[in-house]
């Protein structure tokens, strides 16, 4: 399991617009908040660790 800390930005911004995408689109939210912005939903969930997304890394094989 990566840690939040171990995404590259490209790969966090790739994730949290990638939930707040499923989210203006009706998934369900995951933390109680009073914000209705998608984009700061996701970040928050982001942030608390709790997202359903996995990222892949295809890595170059060692010689």
């Amino acid at each position: 399991m990566i840690n939040k800390e171990d995404y590259t930005r490209f790969e966090r911004t790739r994730i949290i617009s990638a939930r707040a995408l499923q989210i203006a689109m009706g998934a369900p939210i995951l933390v109680k908040t009073k914000s209705g912005d998608p984009a700061e939903i996701a970040k928050l969930e982001f942030e608390k660790g709790i997202l359903p997304i996995t990222v892949r890394r295809h890595l170059p094989e060692k010689q």
